[in-house]
């Protein structure tokens, strides 16, 4: 599955659009790597998302074409959440 589609199925950012802007400035790392919005996503990638200040790692544990609102946070699995400050390291 593409991961411009994945983020928008499990609702980790709510439109596909968006998905694809941010992939593209290269604020979505796929295994480690800076990943386009065509990455091919598969169960058990890890997936680093940087919102603003706040940056998310998940893995991913499923992948369905469509998801209701109660399925998509099955999709993946949160392992970790990090608050970065605006000039600095990452703090907890």
């Amino acid at each position: 599955m593409r991961l411009d589609k994945f983020l928008k199925v499990s609702r980790l950012i709510k439109r596909r659009t968006v998905a694809k802007d941010v992939s593209d400035q290269g604020r979505v790392l796929l295994n480690g790597r800076e990943a386009k919005p065509a990455a091919d996503v598969k169960p058990g990638d890890e997936l680093e998302i940087q919102f603003g200040q706040r940056i998310v790692t998940v893995r991913v544990e499923r992948l369905s074409e469509s998801a209701k609102k109660e399925d998509a946070e099955g999709m993946y699995t949160v392992l970790k959440e990090e608050y970065r400050k605006p000039d600095g390291p990452a703090f907890p």
